[in-house]
């Protein structure tokens, strides 16, 4: 049973992606002061895009109008492939996180490529700042899962989610390492400041918007959700892997949901503390972190305490 609910949780991810950004902008502008939008926005603009229908721009090929259904699947694979708490059924594409990985490579890929395909300027523009980022960020996903599949001796997401269950990973240096350089990780996955401005609107700022700047109606509808779906991936394997929860199933899926509206209000609050860095700042920041997350690996490997 626990895994059953834990499997119709898993793919309810679907339908509560979009809000999870709601939420850390609503979090963000009670923090500044204002109103801010409601956290169900997202939703109501998904809808009014999927109402609309798709304009594809002069010149735009096969790998334009393949990218947006492509990117959706991939993080829809991506989904099925975390499990909830670490006792989902398989889904038929296993819990391996080096697929997981690739996954989320292939999905950034296609959109890049996409941006290429029309040749619009500062969809380039975009296109290239992201996949600069990705060779860093890339990395850094993967060292963090190493430090976290390490205890586990498993590169398996449900045995790196129960071997991080409990006290015990916390009295590991490898942990802390592991856990400050998952904080870069969800920073650039999920496009937000210090990496890259999500409230912006110009296009010689923007990082992961550049590439979208050419879709409309429904093809810009499953960009967003895709995007969205990123927030609901990161935010669930950080809270997994590297927040507190224990090792019964009630008691895991509590302290998820926890850790999810924790690290919601942490973006809200490094987003009001930080402003946007230089896009070229970044890569140092995010080669930072990749020194952090192997330093974890070397404590680890060492048997530091």
């Amino acid at each position: 049973m626990n895994a059953l609910l834990a499997t119709v949780l898993q793919l309810v991810g679907v339908a509560l992606a979009p809000l999870l950004p709601g939420t850390i902008q609503t979090l963000k502008a009670r923090l500044q002061g204002r109103r801010g939008p409601s956290p169900l926005q997202p939703y109501r603009t998904l809808r009014r895009l999927w109402s609309k229908s798709s304009v594809a721009p002069d010149g735009a090929g096969v790998i334009y109008r393949m990218a947006p259904p492509l990117v959706a699947a991939c993080a829809l694979v991506a989904i099925a492939i975390v499990p909830l708490a670490g006792f989902s059924y398989d889904l038929g594409v296993g819990h391996d996180v080096l697929a997981l990985i690739g996954v989320l490579a292939l999905g950034r890929f296609a959109l890049a490529v996409s941006a290429w395909d029309t040749g619009n300027g500062f969809s380039l523009m975009g296109a290239a700042r992201d996949v600069m980022l990705a060779v860093f960020a890339e990395a850094l996903l993967a060292l963090t899962f190493l430090v976290a599949a390490l205890p586990a001796h498993s590169t398996d997401l449900g045995r790196m989610i129960s071997a991080a269950a409990g006290v015990h990973p916390w009295q590991q240096i490898a942990h802390w390492c592991g856990a400050a350089a998952f904080i870069l990780v969800v920073l650039v996955e999920t496009g937000r400041q210090p990496i890259d401005n999500p409230d912006t609107h110009l296009e010689l700022t923007m990082i992961h918007e550049g590439p979208l700047l050419e879709y409309a109606g429904r093809d810009l509808a499953l960009l967003q959700w895709s995007a969205q779906a990123r927030h609901w991936l990161v935010l669930l394997l950080g809270a997994e892997l590297f927040l507190p929860h224990p090792l019964a199933f009630p008691g895991a899926l509590g302290a998820l949901a926890l850790g999810i509206v924790a690290q919601c209000f942490g973006l809200a609050v490094i987003e009001t503390a930080q402003a946007k860095m230089r896009t070229l700042r970044a890569p140092a920041l995010l080669g930072l972190g990749c020194l952090v997350a192997l330093a974890g690996v070397g404590t680890f490997v060492t048997g530091v305490a």
